[in-house]
C-alpha cells in the first residue's frame, strides 16, 4: 500500500515558477515508477511526466519539455516537479502517482494522490 499526498500548487503569475512535491508512504518507495497528471476545467487528465524507479529515466508530454523537470528523492520518499515558464494553459490540478511499470498511461497507475491546483494567470 503506498499513500501519496501532493503539495506546493497555488497561484502564479504567467512565467513564473513552481515547484510540487509529493510524499509517499511505504518502504518501498524506491520500486516504483512516479508520474505526474494533470486535469485542467473540461478537460481529460493528461500524462505530464514520469520518472523511473531508479530516477534514471525521465519522460515528458511535449508541451511542457524544457519548462518542466521531474525529480526525486528516494531517501526522502519524494518526488518532485519544477515548473518554470509557466503559462495560463498549465493551470490544473496536478496529481502524482505510482506504478511498477515506467509507462505513461494512466490505467497502468496503481496509487494516485488527492491532487494540488495550480493557478496560472495572465
Amino acid at each position: 500500500q503506498v499513500s501519496l499526498l501532493e503539495s506546493g500548487g497555488g497561484l502564479v503569475l504567467a512565467g513564473g515558477s513552481l515547484r510540487l512535491s509529493c510524499a509517499a508512504s511505504g518502504r518501498t518507495f524506491s520500486s516504483w515508477a512516479m508520474a505526474w497528471f494533470r486535469r485542467a476545467p473540461g478537460k481529460e487528465r493528461e500524462f505530464v511526466a514520469v520518472i523511473s524507479a531508479s530516477g534514471g529515466i525521465t519522460g515528458y508530454v511535449d508541451s511542457v519539455k524544457g519548462r518542466f523537470t521531474i525529480s526525486r528523492d528516494n531517501a526522502k520518499n519524494t518526488v518532485y516537479l519544477q515548473m518554470s515558464s509557466l503559462k495560463p494553459e498549465d493551470t490544473a490540478v496536478y496529481y502524482c502517482a505510482a506504478s511498477r511499470l515506467y509507462t505513461r498511461l494512466a490505467s497502468q497507475y496503481d496509487y494516485w494522490g488527492q491532487g494540488t491546483q495550480v493557478t496560472v494567470s495572465s
